[in-house]
């Protein structure tokens, strides 16, 4: 599986991958072009997004990293980066996440930042054990969430 850097033309790849992951999930959440393009690729608080690439030339999976803001609706320390991880059904134990992260990481150090945040769904085991297989530890469980913390560096 190959990665780079996200750009606008994939805005519609990665819609097709949170529909598929809300079909798969039950999950509803906003997952059309112009959210994508709004919350991953023209975000001003982006430090990166990454997709993964199918053998066949297709985004199967993405992952950004925004730097979190004062009052973000996470609630997650100012400077702090927040990272989101969206991995097709099609592309699950595959190993791709292991390596969407690596990039993510090298983009979080050459940001300098400290810490990295995972809000997770409590009802998302797969979300929970891939985020604690990176190195991710539970800091604080509002309800039905699990926010998890990785140290930088």
């Amino acid at each position: 599986m190959n990665t780079r850097i996200a750009t606008i033309g994939d805005a519609a790849a990665m819609s097709r991958v949170l529909r598929d992951i809300f079909e798969q999930t039950g999950r509803e959440r906003p997952n059309d072009e112009a959210f994508v393009a709004r919350q991953y690729l023209a975000n001003p608080a982006s430090i990166r997004c990454t997709v993964a690439i199918s053998e066949a030339g297709d985004v199967v999976d993405f992952q950004s990293l925004v730097k979190a803001e004062a009052g973000n609706r996470y609630d997650v320390p100012e400077g702090w980066g927040i990272i989101g991880t969206h991995i097709s059904p099609r592309a699950h134990r595959q190993g791709v996440g292991s390596v969407l992260f690596r990039s993510t990481r090298k983009a979080a150090e050459q940001a300098r930042l400290e810490k990295i945040d995972a809000h997770i769904g409590a009802d998302n085991p797969s979300g929970l054990r891939y985020y604690e297989a990176m190195g991710f530890q539970t800091y604080r469980e509002p309800e039905g969430i699990v926010q998890k913390v990785y140290t930088v560096g």
